[in-house]
């Protein structure tokens, strides 16, 4: 499986590319603002034709460059249904700046409009795209529906996780915006997260990759979950 990636925008939101190897068709993960440029780049020089999208949550960081990205080309948008309203109106579902805010950072006219097909996808499903085959995990706690996107062993390749803004290289996502709930998100974690193998690679939302045993042993929520730390403070990461 070929996987690459690369942060974009304001918010350093990584954007990611999946397909089963170069010159294919593949799946685009959560192009945010300012992806559309660096996208075409990677497409480009790795002979990539992109005929699906996946969100793993509906924030406006995640899904920016949406419309833009599908519209006309007969490409789909997938996302959980319980964020599936976000997309309906994506400024005014995000909480991050003001409206008028997020418009005026816009460069054209389908950015941040509903894109043209969208389809939902509930927990335990299992997408079969371009070849790809990824495991959906419903992970509410960041947003109503967020989900992650998971890639079984292969081989000698060990599983992958697309994990959007449930986990990162040190940290978890917020839980402070509307559709946040801290509960969920310790019960994401404890029910997706701890028991995934140690050398599943984590591709998180934003920042480095990292991998679950790693983050078990040092990533202080989930020492917090597994008993190796007191105290539960709210994390500032994400949208």
């Amino acid at each position: 499986m070929f996987v690459t990636g690369f942060p974009a925008g304001s918010w350093g939101t990584n954007c990611y590319v999946v397909a089963t190897g170069e010159g294919q068709d593949c799946l685009v993960v959560d192009p945010g603002q300012d992806s559309l440029d660096p996208l075409a780049e990677v497409l480009a020089e790795h002979r990539l034709r992109p005929v699906a999208v996946l969100l793993t949550h509906g924030h406006i960081d995640h899904v920016w460059s949406v419309a833009p990205l599908t519209a006309g080309r007969d490409i789909p948008a997938y996302i959980h249904a319980d964020d599936r309203y976000r997309l309906a109106d994506p400024a005014g579902s995000s909480f991050a700046l003001a409206r008028d805010q997020l418009l005026a950072m816009t460069k054209g006219e389908l950015e941040l409009t509903e894109p043209e097909d969208v389809r939902t996808f509930e927990e335990g499903a299992v997408l079969d795209i371009a070849g790809v085959s990824l495991a959906i995990a419903h992970t509410p706690g960041h947003t109503e529906g967020s989900a992650v996107f998971i890639a079984p062993r292969d081989g000698n390749r060990p599983p992958i996780m697309l994990s959007g803004d449930l986990l990162f290289a040190g940290s978890i996502g917020r839980t402070d915006l509307p559709g946040g709930d801290p509960q969920a998100m310790q019960e994401s974690l404890r029910r997706v997260v701890l028991p995934m193998d140690d050398d599943t690679v984590v591709m998180p939302g934003h920042g480095e990759l990292t991998t679950i045993g790693s983050e078990k042993e040092h990533n202080p929520f989930l020492l917090d979950i597994q008993g190796g730390t007191p105290g539960w403070a709210p994390p500032t990461r994400g949208l």
